[in-house]
């Protein structure tokens, strides 16, 4: 079975439905920002502080090259899993993906007391937010298989609708 893979935002969710999702549909889930600090020893945030940023996408990449490998999954990707044309490629191969889409209002109510985010440790904290927002928001909807608005919507809400549209998505793609 193909991978489910979750993309978004930071704080969009990926990490909670993901879990749910793998719960309801009986497949391990995968969430990469938790497997590389189990691999390293240390927090996303310690790796950031002590090793930079790019020390910290490389770890992701080969962290995305691994799991793709695998089938049957719910991958939960980082927020900025998306910046690196090869994870995006890895994933679209491995599996169908879904953007959890949030407006930026939400984003930042979300965030705005999260400390254990190493690229929004700045004063002007919903200035940085809404950077790294529009950044990313036209890489999130070009790899995106599916967006599904998560507003107002409960985890279970979210991975009963993920379900569906993966299962229609799955019949359209198989001959």
């Amino acid at each position: 079975m193909k991978n489910i893979v979750l993309i978004g935002f930071m704080g969009a969710g990926k990490t909670t439905v993901g879990e749910v999702l793998s719960q309801k549909l009986g497949r391990i889930f995968v969430d990469c920002d938790t497997l590389i600090e189990k691999r390293i020893g240390q927090t996303i945030a310690e790796i950031f502080a002590q090793k930079g940023e790019d020390f910290f996408r490389k770890l992701e990449r080969e962290c995305i090259e691994e799991i793709c490998q695998r089938e049957d999954q719910v991958i939960a990707c980082g927020g900025g899993a998306v910046l690196d044309p090869q994870n995006v490629e890895r994933l679209k191969r491995s599996g169908l993906i879904f953007l959890l889409s949030l407006p930026l209002s939400g984003l930042e109510e979300r965030l705005t007391l999260d400390q254990d985010r190493p690229l929004l440790q700045e004063k002007e904290r919903g200035k940085r937010i809404k950077e790294l927002w529009e950044e990313r928001e036209k890489k999130y909807l070009t790899a995106a298989d599916q967006v599904v608005e998560v507003k107002n919507m409960s985890a279970e809400e979210i991975a009963d609708l993920i379900i569906r549209n993966y299962r229609k998505l799955v019949k359209e793609v198989e001959p």
